[in-house]
């Protein structure tokens, strides 16, 4: 009875996590804010404790509900009151602007000087000269403005307008078509037969992967080791 009892609590806890969950929204990891990631862990550890809680399920239960509830609540006050939001979730502090560093702010971001060189290398600034802006978000990632003479140069500065790209959909994955993408993009079996055999592929199970654009630019990679895609 104590092994059913278990299974029952086990299946409940991941129940009620994934309600949780789905009810209060998600985010990458990187994402997250401080606030966001302990509650993250809190919610999570309460599971633990409800599926191998057999005599008493409900405490560890009304926890979760609750630490969601309150996680809830605190996103709609945000949301509703921007002012509040410094006070939950923080604001950004500015650790280097017109080549200068400032030390209180890196104190103030728990930051040591040698932590944001590893940030700025890892974005490919290894000379802080080239930066004009380094700001601490409030998730713990670092935004850098480069200087104007060290930014990419993009089609505008040589004068240029490149056509707009457009998002891919895929049609074909894993050798099984997507009917619904399909219809959504205007298209029919018979449009992709004829694109299938104009790239001589003999049927949908020998892609990995086919795409295609609003312009019906057709894209295929075939299930082999080469990476190559085949355009059209």
């Amino acid at each position: 009875m104590s092994f059913l009892s278990l299974c029952l609590t086990t299946l409940g806890s991941f129940g009620v996590l994934f309600l949780v969950a789905k009810f209060i929204g998600h985010k990458q990891i990187a994402q997250l804010d401080f606030f966001d990631y302990i509650t993250g862990i809190t919610i999570g550890s309460i599971a633990a404790e409800m599926a191998t809680e057999l005599e008493e399920p409900w405490k560890p239960l009304t926890a979760m509900v609750i630490y969601g509830g309150v996680t809830l609540l605190l996103s709609v006050i945000s949301k509703r009151f921007p002012r509040t939001r410094k006070y939950l979730n923080g604001t950004p502090t500015i650790l280097m602007d017109h080549g200068k560093l400032y030390r209180e702010n890196l104190k103030k971001s728990k930051l040591e000087l040698s932590e944001f060189m590893v940030m700025c290398r890892q974005q490919g600034y290894f000379d802080l000269t080239n930066i004009q802006t380094a700001i601490y978000e409030c998730n713990g990632k670092l935004t850098i403005l480069p200087v104007s003479s060290q930014r990419p140069a993009t089609p505008s500065d040589m004068g240029l307008s490149p056509a707009q790209e457009l998002l891919f959909t895929e049609l074909i994955m894993d050798g099984r078509i997507l009917e619904d993408n399909l219809k959504r993009m205007g298209l029919d079996l018979t449009w992709l037969n004829e694109q299938l055999r104009q790239h001589r592929v003999h049927s949908a199970k020998d892609l990995f992967l086919a795409v295609c654009d609003r312009n019906l630019t057709f894209v295929i990679y075939e299930k082999s080791r080469d990476e190559q895609g085949h355009t059209r």
